[in-house]
């Protein structure tokens, strides 16, 4: 890294770094890294954890694991993407037995702090580990960042784990936290698949109420649930008031309810919709 015009720092570093990963060219990464070091320029976590994940790949994964227990005994903190990501490269070659000893060391409450050591499982989609970890730390009193609860609703939802979504999503109200649009979109989902829909119905009411802003997913969430069990008296009630919401893409809510219509088999109402965006379209593109 020879152009002057360009401030050398840790992050243009470990751009580059990045780079050479992406072709594994690893020891040109390499020596970066070295070369950041002999400047005086610190590595951080990033650095580390995208070497580690590059020496992994091109099959150096003893230089990795040195490097990963050389950080660990010199007392850099370890955060959740280094330990992710020497999971990772352990079970891209089989050392499944070692991929489960960091794992286990997650499990301890003296290792890491145990809102980091969810996050960690979450994200590496450790379902039985995390569920452990994050229903003893909850029972603590431990889970105080927002961000945990939603990595385990989204854990859950992406292996359709529907009850414990709601489960997580009990104890985060319980914990006085106030969902995003995101997390009730994924949580109305789980009581559509739980067949519990009045209590789906119950909650987006709710949520309105407290003032909660929703995006256009979770509207469509809901419209997608009054489908699912057929009250399109619901359906066509909701999909009047959000078709007079200027915030509301039309367009994708056309799409939407026309697509709830044709998988009732109803298709003349599907195409009552298209036909009313059409309709819509052809106006506004009309000359004053």
């Amino acid at each position: 890294m020879q152009r002057k015009e360009i401030e050398q720092n840790v992050v243009t570093y470990n751009t580059m770094i990045k780079i050479y990963g992406k072709s594994l060219e690893h020891e040109k990464a390499t020596n970066l890294m070295q070369e950041m070091q002999n400047r005086g320029i610190e590595p951080n976590a990033i650095t580390y954890s995208t070497i580690i994940a590059i020496w992994g790949k091109a099959g150096k994964l003893d230089r990795a694991a040195m490097l990963f227990q050389k950080l660990r005994s010199s007392g850099v903190e370890i955060d959740p993407v280094l330990y992710q990501t020497m999971i990772v490269a352990y079970e891209r070659v089989g050392l499944v037995a070692h991929a489960k000893r960091l794992l286990h060391e997650l499990r301890q409450p003296d290792t890491i702090p145990r809102e980091t050591a969810i996050t960690i499982l979450a994200r590496a989609g450790r379902i039985e580990e995390a569920t452990w970890v994050f229903r003893q730390a909850f029972d603590a009193g431990e889970v105080k960042d927002i961000s945990v609860f939603g990595c385990m609703i989204e854990l859950f939802s992406r292996n359709k784990k529907y009850a414990n979504v709601i489960e997580v999503f009990e104890k985060m109200r319980s914990a006085g936290y106030f969902p995003d649009s995101h997390i009730i979109a994924l949580v109305l989902n789980s009581y559509g698949k739980l067949r519990e829909f009045e209590t789906a119905d119950d909650l987006y009411s709710e949520m309105q109420e407290e003032g909660c802003v929703f995006s256009d997913q979770v509207h469509f969430q809901m419209l997608s649930l009054y489908g699912a069990r057929k009250d399109f008296n619901m359906l066509e009630s909701l999909f009047e008031r959000l078709d007079s919401d200027s915030n509301i893409n039309k367009k994708e809510l056309h799409h939407v309810v026309a697509g709830i219509y044709e998988r009732a088999n109803r298709l003349n109402d599907a195409s009552r919709i298209m036909n009313r965006m059409n309709k819509r379209r052809t106006f506004n593109s009309s000359p004053v």
